[in-house]
């Protein structure tokens, strides 16, 4: 399974990014992307209008989802095994990098300090 972080959703959603777009379209359509309540939490927060509120609601509702049980225990645990507090790394980072390692799922993300980390922990993305 594929664990989406913000940044590529947002790039998705304004479909202006036609390589990305295609392999979004595909992951979805095998039923292949996770949806994380971190990830969806933020883009909540920048929605603007009913029809992005559907959008991402129609998302949330539909695709599949890990198990969040103790998610940010597990996200701040992390965060102190790694000392990643001290390097700038925000708790809902860490919370993806704990889904993903909890589900042994790989992290499309374009945000590139995440990505470091990620590739880091996890070895590869």
């Amino acid at each position: 399974m594929i664990l989406v972080d913000t940044s590529v959703w947002i790039e998705f959603l304004k479909g202006k990014t036609p390589e990305l777009t295609d392999k979004m379209v595909l992951e979805l359509r095998n039923r292949n992307v996770l949806a994380a309540s971190p990830v969806f939490g933020e883009l909540w927060q920048g929605v603007k209008n009913d029809r992005e509120k559907s959008i991402i609601d129609t998302y949330w509702r539909n695709l599949p989802k890990e198990d969040e049980t103790e998610l940010f225990i597990e996200a701040g645990k992390l965060s102190n095994q790694y000392q990643l507090f001290n390097k700038g790394v925000g708790l809902i980072d860490c919370a993806l990098i704990s889904l993903a390692i909890k589900g042994n799922n790989q992290l499309w993300t374009l945000d590139k300090k995440l990505l470091t980390l990620a590739e880091e922990i996890l070895g590869v993305v």
